[in-house]
């Protein structure tokens, strides 16, 4: 096989700005998504069934349909209704964000009803208010089993924000298509574009085995 390094050189420029893009596409969905995230597990576990199902219904969506058609609708849709014109980087900041809010949802519900019960009831009957209870006692145990879940989902939110490529957010597959574009090759643009996405994930998939051990020390 003819494998031409030297494409992949003249292009390193260029993908070393899509990696830095991607990588802030990434920390961004993964910020806002777990702030909404929270927001929205604490509102579909609430005690009043009619107050959860705003918070059902948007897990269900945004967990039930595909991201690229998620991204089309927010980048065709959506942004340009609201900024005026369309913007593949907002567009995809926002789908990003509101996708991992759906599935990082879940999984705040999930660790926090993992508690026991026993651990509410105690800290309402030393006096704490239930925002106190939780944000002092249920959720700092709740986090140390949801971190291994959390890497999971930021691990594939870093993968799939390669779907941005599609509104020509210029992340590395951006560049790797228009690299397959112009020189009519297959092998260095995907080969090279999937050696970046594995460097990234393995070493989020280090960090946060850094911040378990840690976490399980204390």
């Amino acid at each position: 096989m003819d494998f031409r390094f030297d494409i992949i050189v003249e292009y390193s420029p260029y993908l070393v700005k899509g990696t830095l893009l991607t990588i802030g596409l990434s920390l961004a969905g993964i910020f806002i998504g777990t702030i909404l995230g929270l927001f929205i597990g604490l509102g579909k576990i609430q005690s009043r069934k009619l107050l959860t199902w705003p918070f059902v219904w948007y897990i269900t969506f945004f967990r039930g349909t595909p991201l690229f058609v998620q991204i089309l609708l927010i980048h065709f849709g959506v942004v340009p209704m609201i900024l005026g014109e369309t913007n593949g980087i907002v567009a995809t900041i926002v789908a990003l964000s509101l996708n991992a809010a759906a599935y990082i949802a879940e999984i705040f519900r999930a660790g926090i009803q993992s508690i026991d019960r026993g651990q509410m009831e105690a800290a309402r009957s030393l006096g704490m208010t239930h925002v106190q209870a939780m944000r002092y006692v249920i959720l700092p145990q709740a986090f140390k089993r949801m971190i291994p879940p959390l890497g999971n989902e930021f691990i594939v939110l870093i993968k799939e924000s390669s779907l941005a490529a599609i509104v020509a957010t210029p992340e590395i597959m951006y560049w790797g298509r228009a690299m397959a574009g112009q020189y009519y090759r297959v092998w260095e643009p995907y080969l090279t574009a999937a050696v970046i996405y594995l460097i990234l994930t393995l070493s989020l998939s280090f960090l946060l085995n850094i911040l378990e051990r840690r976490l399980k020390t204390e």
